[in-house]
């Protein structure tokens, strides 16, 4: 892979959850479009877009998520995305939280994608990036 530049872009990403129980929440993971890996939703913003409406807007066009954003930025990973054959451009994606609501039925990606929740500690070791198995492994929805 070459990289198509060294300056990294921004992306934007949610971390969405729900409680189970007490003390103890799942988090939702969706699967990439092109490798069918768990990735959260992710994208990139529009112009006038916060980091935060950009993830809210991520995770419903892709997961059909609706609920209420955390304030604030919970951390940082990178990743290379794959442009076209043989190219990479270096991403520094922001993770929000958002608690869920409710998945909605009918979404701009259904059937383009799985969606399913899971434990922080299962989600974590489901992804790729390092720094997001690090980010879910300390995941806690009252921090």
């Amino acid at each position: 892979m070459k990289p198509t530049s060294s300056q990294p872009a921004t992306q934007y990403a949610a971390v969405c959850y729900r409680h189970t129980a007490p003390g103890a929440c799942e988090v939702l993971l969706i699967t990439s479009l092109d490798t069918g890996r768990w990735v959260l939703p992710k994208g990139w913003p529009k112009k006038g877009e916060t980091g935060g409406d950009s993830a809210m807007r991520e995770a419903y066009e892709e997961a059909g998520v609706v609920g209420r954003l955390r304030e604030g930025c919970l951390g940082v990973y990178g990743y290379d995305k794959i442009l076209a054959s043989d190219l990479a451009r270096p991403c520094c994606v922001a993770v929000h939280v958002i608690a869920v609501s409710h998945l909605d039925f009918a979404f701009p990606e259904k059937g383009l994608r799985t969606r399913e929740w899971f434990a922080p500690d299962i989600a974590a070791g489901l992804v790729d990036e390092p720094e997001l198995k690090r980010l879910l492994e300390s995941f806690s929805p009252e921090a």
